[in-house]
């Protein structure tokens, strides 16, 4: 590669580099038929037509004028894209699984992202965290159609990355400064918030014999024709939480409906969660409407992403589980999944292997032991009674 890549630029100067080699021919093996004809554009002019740059010019004519639904259709996976640079096939061919990377080949072009969007989305993980409760056939047509909101829980995603407010970790946030920076960041959190969210308000006032109310943030999605209602919180999530955002759907449907107008949904964003609160607090039927979902300020590592949606996982059934431990990479053991987490933190305690693996604390602390005496971990110091702190050996 490195003689190649002499010749070449010895021949036709600079741009022939061994890194670019290396991606040319990875282009090459991973898109063979980029260069056909996209099938849209022979069923409308009716006849085949020669791969030229005057050709590409109309294909970037023609495609100018297709925008929502049709620009979907116009997308052929794999096939040549104008709206796509050079620099937007590089970041997709760091996807290595072909579903994944042809899920963001249509989101990157229905939604107009930029480069660097097309990174941040494929960073956070947006097909995993998408995939988390999708069957098998919801994960087909997931890579094959993009995002598609038919229904409240096809729009949300758990968790959210909001890593753009630039707001530090250690940082005390109070809700005001949170949604201060949301709006400063609007665009920003409306990619992020997915396709179909457009923004209404801040800070909506509800007026009930004189008590006024207010709601943090309402959004009207396009695509479900419903109205939804964003409380913030920078605490963890509590059935309080759940009954005041209850009574904000309440009022929406009762009191801002239009015709045509969908069920309002109703979404907590928190730092934290726990499942059985929501599940017992909701009931039946209420969940399909109001969610709640963690979010992040800062771009987690791949080995977070992964804890975090490992942790979602016991909330669906046993099939689906094992489909989305094969989508992010595979079946996973305990022990590795210990370790990817101790990699990133640099140590462990017994509570995060029980809320990682779903073992229950016996289970945990003998699985810690178990790894310990075979030399995988070390344990740190002489902690108090169950509690144990490991590092990698």
């Amino acid at each position: 590669m490195e003689f190649l890549s002499k010749r070449l630029q010895a021949k036709f100067g600079g741009g022939y580099s061994v890194q670019n080699l290396f991606y040319m021919r990875q282009f090459y093996m991973i898109y063979p038929a980029l260069l056909e004809i996209p099938p849209i554009f022979h069923a409308s002019r009716g006849k085949s037509l020669p791969t030229t740059a005057h050709f590409q010019n109309q294909i970037s004519h023609a495609m100018r004028g297709i925008t929502g639904e049709g620009l979907e259709r116009a997308v052929t996976i794999g096939k040549f894209n104008p709206n796509l640079s050079w620099t937007h096939y590089r970041t997709l061919l760091r996807v290595e699984k072909p579903e994944a990377r042809a899920f963001y080949e249509i989101e990157a072009t229905t939604n107009n992202w930029a480069a660097r969007e097309l990174e941040r989305q494929i960073n956070s993980l947006l097909y995993e965290r998408l995939s988390l409760s999708k069957d098998k056939d919801g994960l087909m047509k997931l890579a094959t159609k993009g995002q598609e909101a038919q229904k409240p829980g096809d729009a949300i995603k758990d968790p959210i990355i909001m890593e753009f407010l630039g707001i530090p970790i250690a940082h005390q946030l109070v809700e005001t400064q949170l949604e201060q920076a949301l709006i400063a960041n609007l665009q920003s959190f409306l990619l992020e918030l997915g396709k179909g969210f457009a923004f209404v308000s801040r800070q909506e006032r509800i007026t009930l014999d004189g008590d006024h109310f207010y709601i943090d943030l309402v959004f009207y999605h396009t695509v479900l024709k419903c109205y939804v209602l964003i409380d913030l919180k920078v605490g963890k999530l509590t059935h309080q939480d759940l009954g005041q955002l209850q009574f904000y759907v309440n009022y929406f449907d009762r009191e801002r409906l239009s015709q045509g107008d969908h069920p309002t949904i109703g979404l907590i964003l928190c730092t934290d969660k726990n499942d059985a609160v929501v599940q017992y607090t909701l009931g039946k039927g209420q969940n399909e409407r109001l969610f709640a979902s963690r979010y992040k300020l800062h771009l987690p590592t791949e080995a977070e992403l992964r804890a975090e949606i490992r942790r979602e996982l016991g909330r669906f059934s046993p099939s689906s589980t094992a489909v989305v431990r094969e989508e992010i990479g595979g079946p996973i053991t305990y022990e590795a999944m210990i370790l990817e987490y101790v990699r990133a933190h640099g140590r462990i305690e017994r509570k995060h292997v029980i809320e990682l693996c779903g073992l229950s604390p016996p289970q945990a602390g003998r699985f810690l032991r178990k790894m310990e005496h075979s030399g995988a971990l070390k344990r740190l110091g002489t902690p108090p009674r169950w509690t144990y702190y490991y590092r990698v050996s």
